[in-house]
C-alpha cells in the first residue's frame, strides 16, 4: 500500500474549496486522516453525512492536532482570528498555507500568529464555482487550474516542494509569485470581474419594473455569465474587495477612463475604434482557450467543472 503524501491533514473551512480538496485526496491517497473544522453545528452534522471527513471538530485548535498539513479554507477576513486560535495546537514542523484570493492580507494578519518551527506558505488555487458548501464540492474541481504560491523569504525549500507536489497531486498547475505582483493581477482577472458583475446584475434588478421581468426571460448569454459570477458568495467577496482594496481601486480607475473612452467612440460613431477593441478582445479570449483555461465548445450555462474564479 502506497503511503500517503501527508498523515494527517485539516481543513478549517469546509466549504467549496475545503470540501473539494477533501475529495481530490481521498480520491488520490494523499492523506492518511482527514480532519475538519466547521463554526456551524449544520455544516458539521452535513460533512459527517456526507462522510468525505474522517474526523469533524468544532475546536479548531482540536482539528490541527497532529495535522502534517493545515490548510485555511475560510474568507480572508477571517484567517487571522483563526490562525491566532490555532497557534497553540499547531505541531512543529508542519505546513500551513490557505487558499485566499488576496495574499498581503491574509500575510499581514497570519503571519503573527505562527509558531517558530511551523512553514507558513500562502498559496491560492485559482479554481472555483457560483456554488458555496459542503455538498458543492467535487474532487476534479483543480485539475488543470493554477494554483499560485507566495512564499515568503526564507521559507523552508522542502516544505515549497512538499506543498508544490500536493497541488500538482489534485490536479494543479503551480507557480510562485510575489505578493504584491498575486493580488494585482488576482485583482484584473478576478476580482474587478466579479465586482462588474455584481454591479451590472444589481443595475438590472433595477430595471425589472420598468421591463415587466424581460430581462430575466429573455436573458441573452452575456447577461447569464454575469449572473453566475453574481451568485458567488457574498461574504469571500465582500472580504476581497476589502483587503484586495488598493489594487481594485486602481484597477477600476483604469477600467472606468477605458469606459469612457468606449463611450465616446459609441457617441461619436468611430467604428474603427470599436472593431479594434473587439478584435482585440477575441484575440484574448482564444488564448485563454488555447491555455486549456476554457472551452470553445458551445454553452447554455457552464458545466461546474468548466468554472473557476
Amino acid at each position: 500500500m502506497t503511503k500517503p503524501m501527508f498523515e494527517r491533514v485539516a481543513l478549517l473551512g469546509l466549504g467549496l474549496i475545503g470540501s473539494s480538496l477533501a475529495h481530490a485526496m481521498r480520491k488520490h491517497d494523499l492523506a492518511g486522516h482527514i480532519k475538519g473544522h466547521a463554526r456551524s453545528a449544520a455544516t458539521r452534522i452535513e460533512v459527517e453525512r456526507l462522510g468525505f471527513a474522517d474526523s469533524v471538530h468544532e475546536d479548531p485548535a482540536e482539528a490541527v492536532e497532529n495535522a502534517d498539513l493545515v490548510i485555511l479554507c475560510v474568507p480572508v477576513g477571517a484567517c487571522g482570528a483563526v490562525a491566532r486560535s490555532i497557534a497553540g495546537g499547531l505541531k512543529p514542523s508542519a505546513i500551513l498555507t490557505d487558499v485566499g484570493s488576496v495574499k498581503a492580507s491574509v500575510v499581514r494578519d497570519v503571519s503573527p500568529h505562527v509558531p517558530d518551527g511551523v512553514h507558513f506558505i500562502p498559496g491560492h488555487p485559482i479554481a472555483g464555482t457560483e456554488q458555496s458548501g459542503p455538498n458543492a464540492g467535487f474532487a476534479e474541481l483543480f485539475v488543470n487550474r493554477w494554483c499560485i504560491l507566495t512564499p515568503l523569504p526564507d521559507t523552508d525549500a522542502g516544505a515549497i516542494k512538499a506543498l508544490t507536489a500536493f497541488w500538482r497531486a489534485c490536479g494543479s498547475e503551480v507557480d510562485q509569485m510575489s505578493i504584491e505582483h498575486h493580488d494585482m493581477v488576482l485583482g484584473i482577472t478576478s476580482h474587478l470581474p466579479h465586482l462588474i458583475a455584481y454591479s451590472i446584475v444589481s443595475t438590472a434588478a433595477d430595471l425589472e419594473d420598468v421591463t415587466k421581468s424581460e430581462v430575466i426571460k429573455y436573458s441573452a448569454a452575456g447577461f447569464r455569465d454575469f449572473t453566475r459570477i453574481a451568485a458567488s458568495d457574498p461574504i469571500m467577496w465582500r472580504d476581497v474587495f476589502l483587503t484586495n482594496r488598493d489594487a481594485v481601486l486602481e484597477l477600476l480607475s483604469r477600467f472606468s477612463e477605458d469606459l469612457s473612452a468606449l463611450q465616446k467612440a459609441i457617441r461619436w460613431g468611430d467604428g474603427d475604434h470599436l472593431i479594434e477593441l473587439f478584435t482585440r478582445s477575441r484575440e484574448i479570449r482564444r488564448g485563454i482557450i488555447a491555455a486549456g483555461q476554457d472551452t470553445a465548445a458551445p454553452d447554455f450555462g457552464r458545466l461546474p467543472s468548466t468554472s473557476s474564479e
